[in-house]
Parts: structure tokens; sequence; C-alpha cells
């Protein structure tokens, strides 16, 4: 996507880049929601829902604490794929006078919550699965074997879904080894359920729920830190400030820059401002048509995924920016 640029009298100007989308890595899942994915991720929400409910409550009735802790698993994708559509729903929302940016940044503020409440519900399955270590009770295994057999199925479903677009989209691919990866974990607990009704080990059931209690605190520890650092505007881990300003001062004309900001918008979408100050008598930038501004935010665009870039054009020489001033102090 294009930027495009205007530019003011005097000695600045500035460029506002496209909003081209750009997906973050890192522990969690923070997935951008193509719209033809929509009846995907629709079905796949209503499935996991569904299971979870089921999953809870026979986990409860069955004594079952590697139920729950897998029902909690499974709760944590549907709740990361119901925070990521309503937040894609959210994005596709125009600015408003207050809201200038639009509602970008409630993906980020849906990724913070959804760390904090599993954090939190997990915290409370790893105590009760400690205190079925220390006093086993009876397990019924066959409700266990049952019951993540389904969600063997469920997740495979769901994982199937998604397999079609898994080459061809970082995203959908993400959504499919995660829902594939769950199977794999149901079909831990089914193994579980196998062993407790062969041997009537019961300690096995609480020790199965802190593996799977401890891999869902493992990738969402991640997803804490991740969102916490997108809400206090930090620098996406993947785009190196270092090598956007390099890429900034090979631009013709450019000889100094300061006052350089990079922060999230949104999961997905990335901002910069920055003031370039230019060579004395320099020219490129006031030549009609000549494309500085915007071949710059295009550049920012396709080399680092920064989808709305904002310039302040200066001339060496001229009046010292106050900012200047401060980035020196």
């Amino acid at each position: 996507m294009a930027g495009h640029d205007h530019s003011h009298g005097g000695h600045g100007g500035h460029s506002h880049g496209g909003h081209g989308g750009h997906a973050h890595g890192g522990s969690g899942g923070h997935v951008h929601v193509p719209k033809n994915f929509g009846p995907a991720f629709a079905t796949g929400i209503a499935l996991n829902t569904v299971f979870v409910v089921i999953e809870a409550i026979y986990g409860y009735l069955g004594n079952s604490m590697s139920l729950v802790a897998d029902a909690g698993h499974n709760l944590s994708d549907v709740l990361g794929l119901v925070a990521a559509w309503v937040a894609a729903i959210l994005v596709r929302r125009r600015a408003t006078a207050r809201f200038t940016y639009g509602y970008r940044g409630s993906s980020i503020l849906a990724a913070l919550f959804n760390a904090v409440f599993l954090l939190i519900a997990m915290g409370a399955v790893i105590w009760e699965a400690l205190v079925r270590l220390v006093h086993p009770e009876p397990v019924a295994g066959i409700t266990v074997m049952v019951v993540a057999a389904i969600g063997i199925l469920v997740n495979g479903v769901t994982a199937w879904l998604f397999a079609s677009g898994a080459k061809g989209d970082i995203n959908i691919r993400g959504a499919f080894l995660h829902m594939a990866a769950d199977a794999a974990v149901s079909a831990g607990v089914v193994i579980a359920g196998l062993v407790i009704q062969l041997t009537g080990l019961a300690w096995l059931d609480p020790a199965v729920s802190l593996v799977v209690a401890g891999l869902v605190v493992w990738a969402t520890w991640g997803l804490l830190r991740d969102s916490v650092a997108m809400s206090l505007d930090a620098v996406p881990p993947e785009i190196s400030p270092e090598a956007v300003t390099g890429f900034l001062r090979e631009r013709p004309g450019v000889a100094d820059l300061h006052d350089l900001h990079i922060w999230p918008m949104s999961t997905t979408s990335v901002a910069l401002t920055v003031h370039l100050v230019m060579q004395e008598g320099h020219q490129a930038h006031r030549v009609p048509g000549n494309g500085f501004l915007s071949e710059t935010a295009e550049g920012l665009r396709a080399r680092f995924g920064i989808g709305h870039a904002t310039m302040q054009i200066e001339e060496a020489g001229g009046p010292a920016c106050r900012l200047a001033q401060d980035c020196a102090a």
C-alpha cells in the first residue's frame, strides 16, 4: 500500500504511510483474521466453546484435574480467537475526533486481558493439582479418555478448517499449528486416562494437569510480556531501531535525524514518527512529483512492516528543533 504525502510551507513537511498490516511474532497467539477465514474462525470458536463447557463439567464430575486443566488450555484458544476476531472488527472502524487512530489498540487490550485471565485460571488449577498430588483421589479413567478423545476430534476438525490457508498465510498457519498441538495435548490426556484405568494410579491425573497447566503458563507468559510491552509503546521485537535509522540515513539528501519513535498501534500494525534533517540546499523533497516522502514511507512498509509513517522535514542550518535539543539532553 503506497504512502501518501503532503507538504507544508516553510521548513516542515510530513508523510503518512499507508496502513499496511504486520504480524507480530513471539510467544502467544496474536492472530490477524483475514476476511475470507471469518467462517473458519467462527466455527472454530463455536466448536471449542462447546467442548470447553463439556470438558469442564465432566472434569468436575469425573474428579479429573487433567480434564479441567485441558479445558483451561482450550479456553485459551477460544479467548485468543475471540479477542482476535473482535479486535479485527474494531480495527476496521473509522477513526473519530476523539479516537484519532480508531480502535486498533483494542487488540492489545484484548491480548493483555487474555493473558491475565489465563494466568489466574491456571494458578487455581496448579494449586488444586498440587493438593491432589499430596492427597490423591479416585479418578474416572474412562470419562477422562472419552472426553479427551472428543477433544482430539474437535481440535482436529478446527485444524482442518485452517489447513487450506496454512501455506499462504503465516497467521492462518499459526492457528493451524496451535490447534494441531492442542489435539496432541488431548491425546496425552487420553493416554493418562488409559493408564489410570489400567493401574489405578490416581496421582497421574494431577501430574498430567500440572504438565498441561505448565504449557499454558509458558505460552501465556510470553503473551503477557508482549502485550504489556505493546501497551507501553515498546518497539516491536522484530523491528530493529538501528536498522530503521540506517535506512532513513541512507535516503537521498538526509543529513541527520532525531526524535525517532516506533510503536505498535495494534497487534498487527506499527507506526513511526521521525524528524529528518535534510542537507542544506537539498531540494529533492521539495520538487513536485519527486516522491521522496512517499517512497520513504513505502520503503519503511516493505522492509520493516511499518504501515503508518509520519516524517517531519527540517533543513540543516535552519531554526533549531526543540525536540532535537531534548533528545541531545
